[in-house]
């Protein structure tokens, strides 16, 4: 398997016809104040004025360009990914996963923190061999014509890792949707994935009878949860492509649509937890690339695969460090005893700040914590030929 070199090069057209929609788009009346029932109308109207009139696309384009980026066709589907290669004496293989509605726009903040620790005040020793790619379907990965969803993504990242780039063994983080496909690295793939690190935790279900008093209280907490925030999920799993048609149609509407969820789930809401640049060129990598539909069908490929499971049927024994960020989505963050069931916890270690966006949110207090994981728990790589 060959790779190639990529960069981002956004057409011209596709740019102009993103800001006449834009300027086109037609916001409902208000009903109420704030975010309390969806999307802020005044919050999107503002959002709407700057992405048209302020933000830079030439800057945005050359940020995502400033690392090497390739593709590769792996099983026929074309994979995106960024590779930065380690400063240090021996980098560690690591690879990152993202979820919906976040992109490798995530990671950008702490690729050199990783890769070259020096830059930072780090010790050498820490560095990372930094490998990001877009899962399929998103951002500048192939849109798949079959089911693949985090089971098969979770086979394809080996084949990346090993095949491909040449390392022996590796680690794996991931959040969102990315963490499941991190929990099947570690429970399907474990002899040649030396431990994960999760800040989302994705588990099994177990029997009332088996249950501590607290984790029946979280489980309740968290159903409820589920009742009243996670019917995006729902509906994205059983009609993708009725939701892919308005949100391809509109940038507006797909702003308002992801924009929500990340307003819901971070710490403090968009305007304290992201940089709308952040944000806008987030959007782009689902809008200007085309990818809002296979995008969706990600979430109806995890139920037919997965049959809805967002965790392998076995335990997962490599070791596991676990992130707990205070305003992490609460069926994300269960109890350490529950946890514990499903996985070889080694580490555990709970945040001040920070939600389900930990990496874009907290790039700081993620690097601090990956590195501290990693460090014990994964051995060095080859240097891939």
């Amino acid at each position: 398997m060959t790779i190639s070199p990529f960069r981002v090069d956004f057409d011209d057209d596709v740019i102009a016809g993103i800001r006449e929609r834009l300027r086109g788009a037609t916001l409902p009346p208000r009903r109420g104040e704030g975010w309390e029932h969806g999307a802020s109308v005044d919050y999107l109207d503002q959002f709407r004025s700057y992405w048209v009139d302020e933000f830079d696309w030439t800057a945005a384009q050359d940020r995502l360009n400033a690392y090497p980026q390739y593709t590769v066709s792996i099983e026929g589907l074309d994979i995106h990914f960024y590779w930065v290669r380690g400063s240090g004496p021996a980098p560690r293989p690591l690879l990152l996963t993202h979820g919906w509605p976040g992109s490798v726009v995530e990671f950008l903040p702490v690729i050199d923190a990783l890769a070259h620790p020096g830059t930072s005040g780090g010790d050498g020793s820490d560095s990372f061999e930094v490998v990001v790619p877009s899962l399929p379907g998103f951002g500048f990965s192939g849109r798949p014509e079959g089911v693949v969803g985090p089971r098969t993504t979770a086979r394809l990242w080996r084949r990346l890792m090993i095949d491909v780039l040449g390392y022996e063994r590796f680690g794996a983080q991931g959040g969102d949707l990315g963490s499941m496909v991190t929990a099947y690295l570690g429970g399907e793939h474990a002899d040649v994935v030396s431990a994960i690190h999760l800040n989302f935790v994705p588990i099994r279900p177990a029997p009332d009878a088996e249950l501590t008093p607290e984790e029946r209280s979280w489980r309740g907490e968290a159903d409820a949860f589920r009742a009243n925030e996670l019917d995006y999920f729902v509906l994205q799993e059983h009609r993708p492509q009725t939701v892919a048609v308005a949100l391809q149609d509109s940038p507006l509407g797909a702003a308002a649509w992801m924009l929500e969820r990340m307003n819901a789930w971070s710490d403090g809401g968009v305007d304290c937890a992201f940089r709308i640049d952040d944000l806008i060129t987030n959007l782009l990598l689902y809008i200007a690339s085309g990818r809002i539909a296979s995008s969706l069908w990600f979430y109806r490929s995890f139920l037919l695969e997965c049959e809805g499971r967002t965790h392998p049927t076995a335990r997962v024994e490599v070791p596991t460090g676990i992130a707990v960020f205070p305003k992490e989505m609460l069926n994300g963050r269960p109890p350490r005893t529950w946890v514990e069931r499903d996985y070889q916890v080694v580490h555990w270690s709970v945040m001040g700040r920070g939600g389900h966006f930990a990496c874009l949110e907290q790039p700081e207090l993620f690097v601090r914590d990956v590195r501290d994981f990693f460090r014990t728990h994964m051995e060095t790589g080859r240097d891939p030929t």
